[in-house]
């Protein structure tokens, strides 16, 4: 079709100059049979047919466009003395322009903002232009659908339309405008309209040459290769995190070696030993920094060993490492007895490892010679970082009161709907699991019982306070799977998403290898375990106007697992240890001991349950003659205090003192209760009633608390002990073998008055 050389003859060159404006645009007198035509007819054709093969309705406005397309390149050429199947890329990005404003100032006045995209098509077509990214803010798909055709175009874009409606995407609206440009472009580049033809080197080659730039075009470019290979044309992309931090070095070579070894041979999970990692290259730079016969672990000794005990003891925020971003004020402080403890840790499980698969010989043994000090151990235990109620109580009200315009809005409008954001912000503030195992629920997780009887979550012919909800806790940290009973608030929220949520493809779970029906998923990728920390939470303390940090530190997902034990551990019919360790999924008591904290208010009704003082100290009333101490009758030895022993009063001043206060020998400070005396003293007007509290003796306590045989031993050690006025109880015992009177504990609200 384009024949001979790319430069031009210069009869076209005059050709061109004498047909003039109004024959090259095909004004209303420009002259059909005009000797020039023949002349370009080489550059004239291929023109007329790439217009010719366009999919676009011949309207007036559109031949002009056309036809003035062919006028500016016919120009052009005249004006480079170039056919233009010969120009370079930069040639036609000038030609068309980087923008609209780029070609007006590069195209003749009469050229208006229609031509250009004609002209893009003969770049296309006849140029092997591909380079659209460069063109700015350009109509790409009605381009395409005159290159390729509108109806062939439109019936591809929508197959990859219906996968991501499926799976819930934005970009699977009919209004949608982003995802046909992206799908054009790809065609365009592809220079082919067929899903099918879209191969995974293609997708690659846009990331690599940034074809698309970045943010929400790179999106969904993202989001149709996963159509497309839900389709079976290509390879799903590859997932990333964003920008990846360079691996920490510093070490020595040898040591770095070493390291690099066991991490590749490890079975603990990614996090864990890239945790271990990071904590090794540390201990490598100290050694290579002061103990360079260290460097190769190999020449390790319990020596070595001691001295990096030592140091880690006494080391500091910020010493031998290599990167200090995100320290901040923390530098320079010593280090907490944890991040000791996790270090040692780090060094003991290299150390036994390598021993353990022979690769370095066992010269000591790292539980003992890196053993945690005591000094640091004594700091570690239990320390929940449990959220102040007030607190929580404000963060609960604002996820049960989660609406539409409490949640965040991007440029594509809201990222997830309000149904699976509630209900994963319930999740959190009710089953009081780990951030992971939330991410990571199943499909049909939430189950209803009544009576020990499955039923529906719908059912109608059960009261709501009947029934309960269980969830099925996938495979965790610590064990495997186990069902636990949630607030059916939880369940109503879980099943209000579930009977919304699209089709989702399965995915792989990390942890147990499985192909798994994700819950919380979205746009076929699964809600991340970071979602909690990164969103709902800043979402709620905005909402229940909190700050997102206290004096604990900033609230995390983790905190509320905390809190949760500590609140059904403190409840009003609380839960016991081991019932709490079933809940939360623990493997052992001790490890539900670092969740559930008693809380100050539980600990102070249980020290006044245990009446401590109360079973140390018992109270009597004591009678106080005001007559006696006004007349002077007191001063003059006449009795004034009685302490009312129940069967009798007791006017001996020193009562506290008595050796028989618990058992009343009735010595001659005795006076019977039914005795004359006793009932003069109690009728007086002028007398005062106080309480006294007197503390017991070890065997005055048993005889209390403890019973019968308790009393009997009490009362045979007095039996030989003096009494106030001198003789024994045994001497005093009215009849042999009677029992002595008890004082024993008043009840609540009235002074003692029992005897036995």
């Amino acid at each position: 079709m384009m024949s001979g050389g790319v430069v031009l003859r210069e009869a076209e060159v005059t050709a061109i100059g004498e047909l003039g404006l109004g024959n090259l645009r095909r004004l209303k007198r420009h002259d059909p049979d005009d000797p020039g035509w023949a002349a370009i007819r080489r550059l004239l054709r291929p023109l007329e047919l790439a217009d010719s093969s366009l999919d676009s309705p011949p309207t007036s406005h559109r031949r002009r466009a056309m036809t003035d397309a062919t006028a500016v390149l016919l120009m052009r050429c005249a004006q480079t003395r170039r056919a233009y199947w010969g120009w370079t890329v930069e040639e036609w990005v000038e030609v068309v322009g980087a923008d609209q404003a780029g070609f007006r100032r590069s195209a003749p006045a009469w050229a208006d903002d229609g031509v250009r995209s004609y002209v893009a098509n003969h770049a296309y077509l006849l140029g092997a232009f591909n380079e659209f990214h460069r063109l700015g803010s350009f109509q790409r798909l009605p381009l395409a659908w005159r290159i390729f055709g509108r109806t062939r175009v439109n019936d591809e874009i929508r197959k990859v339309r219906a996968v991501l409606a499926g799976w819930g995407y934005q970009l699977g609206r009919d209004d949608d405008k982003l995802l046909p440009m992206v799908v054009c472009q790809l065609f365009l580049l592809n220079r082919s309209p067929y899903i099918e033809d879209l191969a995974t080197e293609l997708f690659d080659r846009v990331r690599a040459e940034r074809l698309f730039g970045s943010g929400a075009r790179l999106n969904t470019l993202h989001a149709v290769q996963r159509a497309v290979a839900e389709l079976g044309f290509c390879r799903p992309p590859v997932l990333t995190t964003g920008r990846t931090t360079p691996k920490a070095g510093g070490a020595p070579q040898v040591w770095t070696h070493w390291v690099d070894r066991w991490h590749a041979t490890s079975t603990l999970t990614p996090n864990t030993r890239g945790g271990v990692r990071s904590n090794l290259l540390k201990i490598g730079r100290w050694a290579g920094a002061e103990q360079p016969d260290a460097a190769d672990p190999a020449a390790w000794t319990r020596q070595t060993c001691a001295s990096l005990v030592a140091v880690l003891d006494r080391m500091n925020v910020g010493d031998y490492t290599e990167r200090t971003v995100g320290l901040k004020d923390r530098m320079g402080k010593p280090l907490e007895a944890s991040t000791k403890a996790s270090q040692l840790a780090a060094v003991r499980t290299f150390f036994r490892d390598c021993q353990e698969w022979e690769w370095l010989p066992r010269r000591f043994d790292p539980q003992r010679a890196l053993a945690t000090p005591r000094s640091i151990a004594a700091l570690l235990g239990p320390d929940p970082r449990v959220i102040a109620d007030d607190i929580w109580a404000k963060l609960l009200w604002a996820g049960l009161n989660l609406e539409t315009d409490d949640l965040p809005v991007n440029q594509a409008g809201f990222f997830y709907p309000l149904e699976l954001v509630r209900a994963v912000t319930l999740t959190w503030l009710f089953s009081g699991q780990r951030s992971d195992e939330i991410a990571r629920l199943r499909v049909g997780c939430i189950r209803w019982q009544h009576d020990g009887q499955a039923i529906g979550g719908n059912a109608t012919d059960v009261l709501a306070r009947d029934t309960v909800c269980l969830l099925d806790v996938p495979t965790h940290k610590t064990g495997t799977s186990f069902t636990k009973p949630i607030d059916p608030l939880m369940g109503e929220a879980i099943e209000a998403w579930q009977a919304m949520r699209p089709a989702q493809p399965k995915m792989v779970d990390r942890r147990t290898g499985e192909q798994t029906d994700f819950l919380f998923a979205f746009r076929a990728r699964r809600v991340p375990a970071t979602y909690i920390n990164g969103t709902i939470i800043p979402l709620l303390c905005r909402k229940a106007g909190v700050p997102a940090a206290d004096v604990r530190g900033n609230i995390t997902s983790h905190r509320a697992r905390s809190t949760i034990a500590s609140q059904l551990y403190n409840a009003k019919e609380p839960m016991t240890l081991f019932e709490l360790q079933a809940w939360l999924g623990h493997r052992s008591p001790q490890s539900t001991q670092f969740y559930a904290k008693i809380t100050p208010t539980t600990l102070t009704k249980a020290y006044d349950d245990a009446g401590y003082f109360a079973r140390n100290v018992r109270t009597i009333e004591v009678l106080l003659d005001r007559d006696a101490v006004v007349s002077g009758a007191a001063a003059a030895g006449e009795p004034w205090q009685h302490y009312d022993l129940g069967h009798g009063l007791c006017s001996y001043t020193f009562f506290e003192q008595c050796p028989h206060r618990m058992a009343c020998a009735k010595c001659d400070f005795y006076t019977p209760k039914d005795s004359t005396k006793a009932q003069l003293l109690e009728a007086k007007d002028n007398l005062q009633r106080m309480l006294v509290s007197i503390p017991l003796t070890d065997d005055e306590r048993a005889a209390v608390d403890d019973g019968q045989t308790a009393l009997d031993q009490l009362l045979q050690r007095l039996a030989d002990v003096a009494t106030p006025t001198g003789p024994t109880a045994r001497e005093l015992r009215a009849a042999p073998g009677r029992s002595l009177p008890l004082i024993v504990e008043s009840p609540p609200g009235r002074p003692d008055r029992k005897c036995c």
